[in-house]
């Protein structure tokens, strides 16, 4: 059984840092792509930011200089660390990751979300 466990989250005041953290665990093979998602009251789910397993990185336009994915996969986690936050960063932020639990076989597996709320 695989998990996704996110930490990280909290309250910050607007220009403040956070970093989150997810840590995939449990039956794994290997790990393609991990990345992690947004999701505000009365919004869609939106990527924020993802990285490939060779460390290819790509972000959403609203983050672009702000945030940085990173991962390390001896450790089987990735980082975003969240600079210069602002309210409108304001949301459940969601880890997923395109992972092999055995070899063959594919999914995509998505953490339980940690809140993140920037306000004064």
């Amino acid at each position: 059984q695989v998990q996704l466990v996110e930490s990280g989250g909290g309250l910050v005041q607007p220009g403040g840092s956070l970093r989150l953290s997810c840590a995939a665990s449990g039956s794994i093979f290997s790990i393609n792509a991990m990345g992690w998602h947004r999701q505000a009251p009365g919004k869609q789910r939106e990527l924020v930011a993802a990285i490939t397993s060779r460390g290819n990185t790509n972000y959403a336009d609203s983050v672009k200089g702000r945030f940085i994915i990173f991962r390390d996969n001896a450790k089987n986690t990735v980082y975003l660390q969240m600079n210069s936050l602002k309210p409108e960063d304001t949301s459940v932020y969601y880890c997923n990751a395109d992972l092999s639990p055995v070899a063959g076989t594919w999914g995509d597996y998505w953490g339980q979300g940690t809140q993140v709320t920037v306000s004064s």
